[in-house]
């Protein structure tokens, strides 16, 4: 599944020189977390709620008198509409985001989730997630041991107790008959 479909079409965006008071607003008034910052039409960088808490609020500043050009988070990381949904999950895992604008053509089309992804796949996440850890730590002979939700890969039955064995993921009713 690519992310056109399943990105929001309209995301909200804000200029660079409105001040972080107003993006504050504006995320409220939204009900969202995050605004783009465009500038001549070109996607410059993102404002998130934890920005304006970190950068702003936990520094003692006025957020009327600073700008989103201040604090926004730049460059932006960003994905094609034909990018696939693991590929997204992907990039959100290594670089720690949960939010990805979707650009075409250099003019913005749209923006997904962690939260989009997971109404989708709740799976992919986790198991995107499992990979980047696992890749962060090449280095170590460890493995750590995690309990994941779904679907059973033998047996197909759904649980909220699936272990990892032999890089596949199975219920513990499975996991006992494989010994």
């Amino acid at each position: 599944m690519a992310i056109r479909d399943m990105m929001k079409r309209s995301p909200v965006i804000i200029s660079p020189k409105l001040a972080v008071q107003d993006a504050a607003k504006e995320m409220k008034g939204e009900g969202i977390g995050s605004l783009i910052v465009i500038d001549s039409g070109k996607p410059i960088g993102i404002i998130t709620e934890s920005d304006i808490l970190k950068k702003v609020v936990a520094e003692g500043l006025d957020p009327s008198k600073i700008l989103v050009d201040d604090v926004m988070t730049s460059p932006i990381i960003t994905v094609k509409p034909d990018t696939t949904i693991e590929e997204a999950i992907k990039t959100m895992g290594e670089l720690g985001i949960r939010r990805l604008p979707v650009v075409e053509n250099d003019k913005l089309v749209g923006m997904t989730t962690e939260k989009d992804i997971l109404q989708v796949s709740p799976m992919l996440l986790e198991v995107a997630r499992e990979w980047a850890s696992i890749t962060e730590n090449e280095g170590f002979s460890y493995k750590r041991k995690r309990i994941f939700s779904g679907k059973c890969e033998d047996c197909g039955m759904l649980s909220m107790r699936l272990t990892n064995v032999d890089g596949r993921l199975i219920c513990e009713s499975c996991k006992e008959t494989s010994k």
